[in-house]
């Protein structure tokens, strides 16, 4: 193998797969990034045997071949490069010179065909839409999976296409976040998968804001085609709980919020909470919202965001942390808090198909 590749391609194309290398791993070759020169391209994939993937970078290929090398120290080495091209060229005993104007180096490596295999796409049908459009809903629902390994099946996010809309959804049992997006499918193609957390970041790390995104399951994997990256990655096996069932029917109050005046609020009086005491207090009353923490041997704080309401005064206390996700993923101006008593569960909209149900905090 030998090539010659711009230096800035090849940074992109490592920090679109390295994020996937296991820290910790008992089998040496999945510290490695597998480079394969062929025709035009070079191909790097990385895997951690649960999840793979591949993205392929415009080159010169002098000579095709393959090999893999110890990922984050490729990148290392070639983040401090000083010249615009990179010329990588296997030698013997898998090892790689790295050349890079007055810059050399020789990187030991493993033999390629030691390198577990990515698993391909079938030919299931594909799920298509716009990169930009799912990067938008993962960002909408991500925060509220669980990270607790009690009842793994939350700790990713639900992908449900059915009745032509995809409907995403996250929930650790305190809190559920829920977004919808109509897509075209055949009826024959309706399916469940929850992807795990790990495959959710990587998305959101690697995903476009152009272009279109190809999804296919094949048994418990799902592969995502885009851009010139492709991914595969097991899925989490089980049956996702009924998510309808904890949404209220309706509540007696729905209150308009100023997203932004309500996120700084709560930032500030959430700095004198404590990991034992984080409970923030939201009172609704005439035209005023009130935002109040009370952190014993901390001390106190109150906020007043100004609101249009002239209904009955409703005081309910939220974790300030969980309170905050939503305002921090959405773009929207204007949000709605509909409320019925200190209780029940409040439910956060906006003008879009997305809802946040979240689950009070008890005071006394």
């Amino acid at each position: 193998m030998k090539v010659k590749i711009e230096r800035t391609a090849l940074i992109a194309g490592l920090q679109m797969v390295q994020n996937v290398v296991s820290l910790r791993s008992t089998l040496p070759i999945l510290y490695n990034v597998l480079i394969r020169a062929d025709k035009d391209s070079l191909f790097l994939t990385t895997t951690d045997l649960d999840m793979s993937v591949r993205c392929q970078v415009k080159a010169e290929v002098e000579k095709a071949g393959a090999t893999t090398l110890p990922a984050r120290r490729l990148f290392n080495i070639v983040r401090e490069l000083g010249d615009s091209h990179v010329e990588l060229k296997l030698e013997d005993n898998n090892s790689t010179s790295v050349s890079c104007g007055s810059s050399f180096f020789k990187i030991m490596g493993m033999a390629d065909e030691d390198f577990p295999p990515m698993p391909e796409a079938g030919d299931s049908a594909a799920y298509r839409l716009e990169q930009a459009a799912f990067k938008e809903m993962l960002r909408k629902t991500h925060y509220a999976a669980s990270t607790e390994e009690t009842r793994y099946i939350l700790n990713g996010v639900l992908l449900s296409f059915r009745e032509g809309k995809l409907t995403m959804v996250a929930t650790d049992g305190r809190r559920l976040a829920l977004v919808e997006q109509e897509i075209e499918f055949p009826k024959e193609a309706e399916a469940d998968m929850v992807l795990p957390s790990k495959a959710v970041n990587e998305l959101l790390h690697t995903l476009g804001g152009e272009g279109e995104l190809s999804i296919r399951a094949e048994k418990n994997r799902a592969m995502f085609e885009y851009n010139n990256v492709a991914m595969s990655t097991k899925l989490i096996e089980g049956s996702y709980p009924n998510y309808r069932q904890v949404i209220p029917p309706e509540c007696e109050e729905r209150i308009a919020v100023d997203r932004e005046s309500l996120l700084l609020a709560l930032r500030r009086v959430s700095l004198v909470t404590t990991d034992k005491s984080n409970a923030t207090k939201l009172t609704f009353a005439k035209n005023k919202l009130v935002v109040t923490t009370t952190t014993p041997d901390v001390g106190e704080a109150r906020e007043s965001v100004p609101i249009k309401y002239s209904g009955k005064q409703i005081a309910v206390a939220f974790n300030p942390e969980y309170v905050m996700d939503p305002l921090k993923n959405l773009s929207n101006d204007e949000l709605y808090f509909e409320l019925t008593d200190d209780l029940s569960p409040g439910v956060v909209k906006c003008d879009m198909p997305f809802l946040y149900v979240l689950m009070p905090i008890r005071i006394t």
